[in-house]
């Protein structure tokens, strides 16, 4: 609710704002390889997911869903179970985009590279591309 008052605040100034970052939600069944192991996470709850698209809905464009509407992208790939080397990932993090500032959006996508080597963290970098 606080990021949800803060975002409205921030969008009210007319500036281009993106809000980046790890929002701890895949807000669609797309958005998490098919499995029932999560069922009971917070990241996949009815709660967190309408919170999200409650943020989301008119007034921020979710960048990598609007580039690849069908596609399982993922940010996210836990270390049990080998989970990155079987693509098993969810995608937590998100670049949500004001109205004005997504009409620049040319492209967006994620650095899944990166997770692949050493040391790396279990998140991999999301991006986008304006114009």
């Amino acid at each position: 609710a606080r990021l949800k008052r803060h975002a409205t605040a921030l969008r009210k100034t007319g500036a281009p704002i993106a809000l980046l970052g790890d929002f701890n939600v895949a807000p669609t069944a797309i958005d998490i390889y098919p499995t029932k192991s999560w069922n009971d996470d917070a990241l996949v709850q009815p709660e967190s997911r309408a919170a999200f698209a409650s943020l989301v809905g008119r007034s921020w464009v979710d960048a990598v869903r609007a580039k690849h509407p069908k596609d399982r992208v993922y940010t996210f790939w836990d270390y049990k179970r080998q989970r990155w080397e079987r693509d098993a990932g969810l995608r937590l993090d998100h670049a949500l985009l004001s109205h004005g500032l997504a009409a620049r959006l040319r492209d967006a996508g994620v650095d899944k590279a990166f997770r692949g080597k050493d040391g790396a963290s279990d998140h991999a970098p999301v991006w986008i591309r304006l114009e």
